[in-house]
């Protein structure tokens, strides 16, 4: 069995350099290339820790939420009997403090310390023998666990987002799928890996991650039995989603669509109604990483929804509701260093502040179709369909691969030693 392909796999749901897959890529014997085509790769896979004994700064992974594991010990000694449950699964916590609170006659949803704990009478009619002191710390326990668990689940839906936002659906492909394609599988593996590129601090804006080491690798996947279900999952082109038989692109639609609702309404609790809509400048108290990353989740699954709905042939859709995309929370020093070299708003950020907000038209509460997407647009001097409003963004050109920067809050910093005192020490980071 190939452990390069568990390996590949295991960077889906991770932050490894471009340069480090294809390091891995080149490894496994059940991706055959040519001699031309590893040339390709080497452009990247010379560049990684493996080869280079490097090391960086930056974290290969996306945090991850603290899981359980201290409060299931309590529960143990606590409570009578085995409660065992998955330390980062909401569900099974929820069954486990359930079945706890049972010994006690607590339920979910008790928080009330004076309402809702039972009277001395009340415990001994239900036949609790417990001491009131007792009694009382488990009771505030299983309310302490119970939000435990809702901080673990807002947790694990605000990192489920963030991949989303960053890499597809990329999360749905399994590793019997993933290992069944190798050619695919290399493709997308790759593709994740550039588009979980940690953003840089620049005006020239965000380069794009199909670079010519994507283009290749895409392209030896030309043949029909290539799974093009998986590739979607990564890379959702119209040309991919083209390939797609009409039940797969139905199932792709509904995905979509349920994420963008999902989004859109973890948006519209985290709105400011008093946000300078034509500008976005984030403000003291405003939790702008919650937002850019969910806002960037919804943009990419309105994308693929859009895709979709242009591979059914089902436009008209857009003709009853087209929600507009949502913008960014800019930093302030970020704003004035645009200002500054003589740069504007963003278009974009233009037509969206015209338009209704996407959770009101998602909800019905407001009107917004093609035709109103279409006219604010054109007033602003954008082109709604190249620009992705009204139909799917029009594939840029392939880009050319550069080393992946060392990075400390979005400025590159060519020591990775340099850069840890730096992260350490606050630097770029907009805190004294």
């Amino acid at each position: 069995m190939d452990t390069v392909l568990e390996e590949l796999y295991a960077t889906l749901d991770a932050r490894s350099r471009p340069e480090e897959v294809a390091d891995l890529i080149l490894s496994s014997p059940r991706i055959r290339l040519t001699k031309s085509q590893r040339a390709v790769l080497e452009r990247a896979a010379r560049h990684s820790w493996r080869r280079t004994g490097g090391f960086s700064s930056m974290t290969d992974d996306f945090a991850r939420p603290v899981g359980a594991e201290r409060q299931l010990a309590t529960l143990g000694r606590l409570f009578d009997g085995g409660l065992p449950a998955d330390a980062l699964d909401p569900g099974e916590l929820r069954r486990a403090a359930a079945r706890a609170g049972e010994q006690i006659r607590w339920s979910p949803g008790e928080t009330d310390f004076l309402d809702d704990r039972l009277t001395r009478a009340g415990r001994a009619a239900a036949g609790i023998d417990l001491p009131k002191r007792q009694y009382n710390r488990r009771w505030r326990f299983l309310v302490r666990l119970s939000a435990k668990i809702d901080r673990i689940d807002t947790e694990l839906r605000k990192r489920e987002l963030m991949l989303v936002g960053r890499s597809g659906l990329a999360a749905d492909i399994t590793l019997e799928r993933f290992r069944a394609d190798p050619d695919a599988a290399a493709f997308v593996a790759y593709f994740v890996a550039r588009r979980n590129l940690r953003r840089q601090f620049t005006l020239s804006g965000k380069t794009s991650p199909f670079d010519q080491v994507a283009e290749m690798l895409l392209g030896r996947c030309r043949p029909a039995s290539t799974d093009w279900w998986m590739i979607s999952r990564a890379y959702g082109a119209p040309e991919v989603v083209a390939r797609l038989t009409p039940y797969e692109q139905g199932e792709l639609l509904g995905r979509w669509s349920a994420l963008m609702r999902g989004a859109a309404g973890i948006l519209a609790d985290r709105w400011f109604p008093d946000v300078d809509r034509s500008a976005m400048i984030v403000r003291r108290g405003m939790d702008s990483s919650t937002w850019n990353t969910v806002a960037q989740a919804y943009n990419t699954a309105r994308a693929g929804w859009l895709t979709a709905v242009a591979a059914l042939g089902a436009e008209s859709l857009l003709d009853v509701a087209c929600p507009g995309k949502a913008m960014r929370l800019m930093a302030g020093d970020l704003a004035a260093w645009h200002s500054s070299t003589g740069g504007g708003v963003d278009p974009d950020t233009l037509v969206w502040a015209t338009l209704p907000l996407p959770w009101e038209v998602l909800s019905g509460e407001a009107s917004c179709t093609r035709e109103t997407v279409a006219a604010a647009c054109r007033a602003q001097g954008v082109d709604p369909e190249r620009r992705g409003w009204t139909a799917p963004r029009a594939t840029g050109v392939v880009a050319r691969f550069t080393p992946t920067p060392e990075l400390v809050h979005g400025v590159a910093v060519r020591d990775p030693l340099w850069a840890a005192v730096l992260r350490r020490s606050g630097a770029y980071s907009g805190k004294r």
